[in-house]
Order: structure tokens, then C-alpha cells, then sequence
């Protein structure tokens, strides 16, 4: 005979109110993960022009409007160059570079917790060095944006 568990509401949404620093901790880390293998994807489909540029592809371009174009007017460039160039001038990319940057750095600190929780460092200061990690991450992040922001208009 099997006996019913009452587990709760499992869709009751409010229960995140209930997460500790350590499963948010968690859950950032594997998010910030997912989203790395996709930066990983995303950036082999841009380094495979360069195939192309090896093999001798070129594209006209106007040069004023690629930052990584010197010259005026149409200029004959190699594929990876031009992709590159189309890229870098897009307002939205180097919204998501912030964005990578953030991830990156975050995900890299609090693989440093983890290793020191491991370790046995720190066991009593998770919440603490969580935190941190955030703190750290926004600084940075923060910090970097008029780099990654420089030469591209509005």
C-alpha cells in the first residue's frame, strides 16, 4: 500500500523567498555556467569566418563605418575582418560584452569560493563571501563599461 507525502506546494512560486545565500550562490553558478557554453558556441560561429578570410573571402565595405577599417570610402577587406568590424560597431554587442564580462567574473569568483568551501577555508563565512563575490562582480563590471562602451555611438 504507498502512503502519500505531502511535499508542499511545488508550484508556489513565493517558496524562493525561502532560499539561502548558498542556493542562490548555486544557482547563479550554474546559470552563469549555461550561459558560458553559449558565449562558447556563439564565438566558434564567429571565428568560423575566419576560415573564409584564410581561404581568401573578401567583402566590400564602407570603411567610416567599421571601427577596425582604416581608409575612406569602399574598401575591399577579408570576411573575418568585415564581421568583426559590423560586430564591434553594434551598440547591442558591446551591451552583451558587459554582460559576458559580468558573467565571467562572477562565475570565476565564486568558483574561488567554492574551491576555498572545499578546501575547508571560509566554511563559516559562506553567506559572507557570497555576497562578496557580487559585490566584487558589480565593481568590476561597473568599472569596465566606459572601456567596452568607448567608440560606439547611440
Amino acid at each position: 500500500m504507498s502512503q502519500s507525502y505531502n511535499r508542499g506546494l511545488i508550484e508556489d512560486f513565493s517558496r524562493w523567498k525561502e532560499f539561502s545565500a548558498g542556493m542562490w550562490a548555486w544557482i547563479f553558478h550554474k546559470f552563469t555556467g549555461w550561459m558560458l557554453i553559449g558565449y562558447l558556441f556563439t564565438h566558434i560561429a564567429v571565428l568560423s569566418t575566419s576560415v573564409g578570410a584564410a581561404e581568401g573571402e573578401t567583402a566590400e565595405v564602407i570603411a567610416e563605418e567599421l571601427p577596425n577599417v582604416e581608409g575612406t570610402g569602399l574598401t575591399e577587406v577579408d570576411i573575418y575582418t568585415a564581421t568583426l568590424g559590423g560586430l564591434e560597431s553594434l551598440f547591442i554587442v558591446r551591451v552583451l560584452e558587459v554582460g559576458l564580462l559580468a558573467v565571467a567574473v562572477f562565475h570565476i569568483l565564486n568558483g574561488l569560493r567554492l574551491l576555498m568551501v572545499d578546501l575547508g577555508v571560509g566554511l563559516e563565512a559562506q553567506d559572507k563571501s557570497f555576497y562578496a563575490s557580487l559585490i566584487l562582480t558589480a565593481i568590476i563590471t561597473v568599472a569596465s563599461v566606459p572601456t567596452f562602451m568607448k567608440g560606439v555611438g547611440f
